[in-house]
Parts: C-alpha cells; sequence; structure tokens
C-alpha cells in the first residue's frame, strides 16, 4: 500500500442554509455587500453599508426579544398535514416533508412565553423560510392557540409577522384562517389584553389582511414590505407607476397604516415602552 491509498480524505460536512447564515459570508440582497457572520450579528443583522433589515430565523427573533435569551415554545396543536391531498409539480406532503427537514421546525410558526423588560408575554412568530411564511391551517391554529394562552393567562400577547399570505396547497381552508385569527384577537380586545403586532419584511397577502393589522400597535421594521398584493402585480393591473416607496413601511407610517417605524436594534426598547403602557392596569404575576 503506497503513501497515495493511505490519505484519509477529508469529510466535506454538509451545511444548511442556517448554518451558512450563521457561519460564512452573507450577501446583502440590497446592495450585494459581502457580510461576514459575526459582522451581522454584532449589527442586528442589519447591512452595515445601507442599513438594509436582513430576514430573521425565528429563534434569532426569539433571542433579540426576550430577556437573557430565555423562553419556553408552547406546543401547538398538531393538524392534518394534507387536507386536500394538493400536488402541483410535486406532493404537498413532500414540500412539507422538505420544508420541515431543512428548517428543523414543524410549520412556518412557532410560539414562546418569555419576559420582555420584565413582562411577560406570549409571541407567535412567523417563519418565512418555512413556505414563505404562508398562512394555512397550522399558522392559523398556532395564532388561535397563543392569543387563548394570552387571553387565559392575561398576558401581552405579540404577533410578528413574515409572510407571503395565505398557503395555496390548502385552499380555501386557508383562506378560513383570516376569520379565524381576526375572530382570536378580536376576543383579546374585549377582554381589554394587549395585542402588539409586529410587521418585518414582508407582511403580505391574507396575513396582512388579517392579524397583521388589528394590533392595539402596529409597528413595523425599518424598510420592510407591508400590502395585500405585491407591487409589481399592482402595477400590471392598473397600467401605471406606482409612487416612490410605496407599501414600505415607512409610506404606510406616513399614511396612518402603522403606528411607529423601528430600527431593529431598537425594536425590543420601543416594545418595553409600549408594553409598559398597556398593561398599566394589569397586574403582573
Amino acid at each position: 500500500m503506497n503513501w497515495l491509498t493511505e490519505i484519509v480524505r477529508p469529510k466535506i460536512k454538509k451545511t444548511t442554509p442556517k448554518e451558512i447564515a450563521d457561519n460564512l459570508w452573507v450577501r446583502c440582497p440590497n446592495c450585494n455587500q459581502m457580510l461576514f457572520s459575526k459582522e451581522l450579528k454584532n449589527s442586528f443583522y442589519v447591512c452595515t453599508s445601507c442599513g438594509h433589515h436582513l430576514r430573521l430565523y425565528i429563534e434569532k427573533r426569539f433571542r433579540l426579544l426576550f430577556d437573557n435569551d430565555k423562553y419556553a415554545l408552547l406546543d401547538l396543536p398538531i393538524i392534518d398535514d394534507d387536507p386536500l391531498k394538493f400536488k402541483d409539480l410535486q406532493k404537498y406532503s413532500d414540500r412539507l416533508k422538505a420544508n420541515r427537514k431543512e428548517t428543523n421546525s414543524q410549520d412556518a410558526i412557532q410560539v414562546a412565553r418569555g419576559k420582555i423588560g420584565g413582562i411577560t408575554c406570549v409571541v407567535a412568530a412567523l417563519d418565512f423560510s418555512f413556505m414563505g411564511g404562508s398562512m394555512g391551517l397550522a399558522v392559523g391554529e398556532g395564532i388561535v392557540a397563543a392569543a387563548h394562552e394570552a387571553l387565559k393567562s392575561r398576558e401581552p400577547f405579540i404577533a410578528i409577522s413574515s409572510s407571503g399570505g395565505a398557503r395555496m396547497q390548502e385552499g380555501m381552508l386557508s383562506l378560513m384562517q383570516m376569520a379565524r385569527t381576526t375572530a382570536a384577537v378580536n376576543e383579546l380586545k374585549e377582554a381589554g389584553v394587549p395585542f402588539i403586532s409586529v410587521l418585518t419584511d414582508p407582511t403580505t397577502g391574507g396575513v396582512s389582511a388579517s392579524f397583521a393589522m388589528l394590533g392595539d400597535v402596529n409597528i413595523a421594521e425599518k424598510g420592510c414590505l407591508i400590502g395585500f398584493a405585491g407591487p409589481r402585480v399592482i402595477e400590471q393591473t392598473i397600467h401605471e407607476k406606482l409612487p416612490e416607496g410605496f407599501q414600505r413601511a415607512e409610506y404606510l407610517l406616513e399614511h396612518g397604516m402603522v403606528d411607529m417605524v423601528v430600527e431593529r436594534s431598537q425594536m425590543k426598547e420601543q416594545l418595553v415602552k409600549v408594553l409598559k403602557v398597556l398593561t398599566s392596569h394589569i397586574k403582573e404575576k
């Protein structure tokens, strides 16, 4: 046996998109600047060149908001994976399996409980990396379950949206979640339990047309896209050029659709201020 056959080939570790985002360089989708992961972490995943707010995985979002990175994930209702037996280029059930493997999440929503500025909150967050954060039965059930949990404990409910809208593979069942989630947050309002909606890039379609725009306070991240149909679809429909910055957070603030636009580095601080005002009538446990 010669030295060539005795060489041990190095093993190549397969990396997931999440690991790439954590360990290597990331290109800013706005200005194309290459950003190192450590630099991104220090800037709250905001481009240091142009200020663009990159999309976050749910666990990063939770770490940025909860005190001392401490929170507990809540169990969500189990629903049928493929109620319509839908198939386009591939089976819907196969899409779900692939996305679950890639994101290590059951669906596009996670719900957690923890303290934000010392105030215990129930937080539901959507993950755009799971089928575009689309809202189907699982997301609808998750929002309803989170709202009911907040109602039962009389703790503020915060919904963090990042979604392309309703999930087409679930047809009418996905559209029904607009009414169900709206009814759930209305229960909170009737009971005097605070509901804060945080809109991130993008918040569109059925999510923007339901619970995402119904907060007691609607807070948008700087520069995020918020709307129902996309700008390109609107332009093709009306055959006119849209105004500069149309459907961006700052545009919606100017037109009274959101209450404030906040940079990510200031998001927790602003949330704490709002929570203190909205919970002044609620005795913290």
